[in-house]
C-alpha cells in the first residue's frame, strides 16, 4: 500500500483560511504558525535512517522498503 501523498500547499492554505478567518488573526501571525506547522509536518513524515531522507509517501507502508531507485534504505525509520 503507498501512502498518500503529503500535501504541504494544500495544509498551508488550509492552515492559513483559518486562522485569519476563524480567528481572527493577522496574516503574518498565522503565516508563523503555518511554517512552524508545515515545517514539524515534514519533519515528521521524513525518514530518520541518514542515508534516506525520503518522505514516508515515497516508502512502501508494508514493507516500509523505500521507493527510490537509487537509495538503500530498507526500513521507514521514526524516532
Amino acid at each position: 500500500m503507498i501512502e498518500k501523498e503529503f500535501n504541504a500547499d494544500k495544509l498551508y492554505s488550509r492552515i492559513i483560511h483559518y486562522y485569519v478567518d476563524k480567528r481572527g488573526y493577522t496574516k503574518e501571525k498565522a503565516n508563523r504558525i503555518a511554517q512552524s506547522v508545515i515545517q514539524r509536518e515534514v519533519t515528521r513524515r521524513t525518514c530518520k535512517n541518514p542515508d534516506c531522507g525520503h518522505l514516508y509517501q515515497d516508502h512502501i507502508r508494508n514493507n516500509e522498503t523505500c521507493l527510490m531507485l537509487d537509495c538503500d534504505c530498507m526500513r521507514f525509520v521514526r524516532v
